[in-house]
């Protein structure tokens, strides 16, 4: 491919598999761009993607979607975010409505019928670690390895002053739910392994697993990109499932060996576990641990 599309706020460069964005640092720009910087999307992550009249005169949108968890920030988002924020759209001037078009068209053929299922694990990199902000109630950090909340003397309720300051070990946690800042109730929650699915929580400033956001307190920019980050080491420090084991049968009458993963597929978890490494969100004996997995599987 090897197209640029300029358009406002960043720029979109076609590789073969994979589409580069860059996000300007403009005084207009949203602060969440800056954050974010440039982000590598592989083509196998998107679902679909679509062009449509802009909502300024004289400009049309070119819109991609990821597949339901190819990307770690969008789930973390879970559809909070402004339109005006999203990083999967771009806002380009109508002259390039052709060469938009033509991506289109050229990208269809590659997405393939896996495009409409949902990613068995991140493709899009989250923001790497370390990385913290200010709530309300706590600073919340993130080393790659823990989430820590600092309670504040000033806005912490005393049910989480008597719990005192905490610290919760990624291979502990089974998820993450962050709640907009730009909404009543905005808050970011940890979601301990083991926990039900339906299991009722407290209110965020009574649960030390919370931390409370409100005015200039976890902005989108500083708390989103943080709770993504989590996500990621969350489900890299996943369990592998375990299968039933079967009666043994000769190879070729073998089901399941068709279903045995590829080589290529294979490399490719394995280099993303290596870039995991290193952005230091697993250490040495995880990801020593996870490559002898996958390579057991071949």
């Amino acid at each position: 491919m090897g197209d640029v599309l300029a358009g406002i706020n960043s720029s979109w460069e076609f590789d073969t598999d994979s589409v580069l964005v860059r996000f300007e640092r403009g005084i207009r720009t949203p602060k969440l761009f800056h954050v974010l910087g440039e982000r590598r999307v592989p083509y196998e992550a998107l679902r679909s993607v679509e062009l449509a009249p802009g909502t300024r005169r004289g400009t049309v949108v070119l819109r991609a979607e990821p597949r339901p968890g190819a990307d770690p920030l969008m789930e973390a988002a879970a559809g909070q975010l402004r339109e005006t924020s999203d990083p999967y759209r771009l806002v380009l001037p109508a002259e390039h409505e052709p060469l938009a078009a033509a991506w289109i068209s050229e990208l269809s053929s590659v997405l393939g019928p896996r495009a409409q299922e949902p990613a068995d694990r991140h493709l899009v990199a989250a923001p790497a670690a370390p990385l913290q902000f200010k709530a309300y109630d706590g600073k919340v950090s993130f080393d790659g390895r823990a989430v820590s909340f600092r309670w504040f003397w000033t806005g912490a309720s005393s049910a989480k002053w008597k719990a005192g300051d905490q610290s919760f070990p990624v291979g502990e946690l089974q998820g993450v739910r962050w709640r907009s800042p730009e909404v009543v109730g905005g808050h970011l929650r940890l979601i301990r392994r083991g926990e039900p699915e339906d299991r009722e929580h407290p209110e965020a400033d009574q649960d030390p697993a919370a931390v409370v956001f409100g005015l200039g307190y976890g902005l989108v920019h500083e708390s989103l990109p943080l709770a993504a980050s989590v996500l990621e080491a969350v489900r890299a420090a996943e369990p592998a499932p375990v299968l039933e084991a079967a009666a043994p049968v000769s190879r070729a009458a073998d089901p399941a060996a068709a279903f045995r993963p590829a080589p290529a597929d294979i490399a490719d978890r394995i280099r993303h576990l290596g870039e995991l490494h290193g952005a230091g969100l697993l250490t040495d004996e995880e990801f020593s641990a996870k490559k002898a997995d996958l390579l057991a599987e071949l």
